[in-house]
């Protein structure tokens, strides 16, 4: 792990004790549409302290994954809360242990504003999933609209400094980089937050 994903991990080990209030900006019928049909071998990549969990279906095999261990014991708390098969374990995304073509479908939510190389961690993402499998991701990013997008970077140094995520990230060029393919995209919160669905191009 290199020093800038250190950096980031502690912050995130800082706040993990009132993580929950702040990821309230994820309504709960935006995990619930997005997770609670999926099926199969699931990674989800970010899985922090586990607000997910209690979205997933019972025939669900559910592998998540986060390099913060003070989040992971939040999230080890909430695996009651399921019927669906939970693995947790402490990794960074931008570099898994899995084997490539592992899982059916991988998870993202709001999770790519705060990987260090995003463009590294949708590499992994691309590697780890099946050629016929798919990404579903809620993932906030820099506004289309030039004023607002101007406001974000404006503050962006500020909320890396404070819990270590980018809101002024161009989330759709950089999963272009990494060869993922989005197939639908639906604007949930203006152009800032949204439901992506992809393909990795193998």
């Amino acid at each position: 792990m290199n020093r800038h994903t250190d950096i980031i991990k502690k912050r995130y080990d800082r706040i993990s004790s009132v993580f929950d209030v702040m990821d309230h900006m994820i309504r709960s019928s935006w995990r619930e549409e997005l997770l609670g049909n999926l099926q199969g071998d699931i990674l989800e990549v970010g899985v922090g302290t586990g607000s997910n969990i209690p979205f997933y279906p019972s025939n669900a095999n559910v592998t998540g994954i986060d390099f913060s261990p003070k989040m992971l014991a939040k999230a080890y708390g909430k695996t009651d809360k399921t019927e669906a098969s939970i693995t947790l374990k402490e990794m960074d995304a931008q570099q898994m242990d899995f084997l490539d073509n592992t899982f059916d479908v991988v998870v993202s939510t709001c999770v790519f504003c705060s990987v260090p190389d995003p463009v590294a961690g949708f590499k992994e993402i691309r590697r780890v999933v099946k050629p016929n499998g798919k990404i579903v991701m809620l993932e906030h990013m820099r506004s289309e609209h030039p004023f607002a997008a101007r406001i974000l970077d404006a503050v962006n140094p500020l909320t890396v400094r404070i819990v270590g995520a980018n809101v002024n990230r161009k989330t759709i060029e950089n999963l272009e980089k990494a060869g993922l393919t989005v197939k639908e995209q639906n604007y949930l919160m203006t152009s800032i937050m949204r439901k992506l669905v992809l393909t990795p191009e193998k």
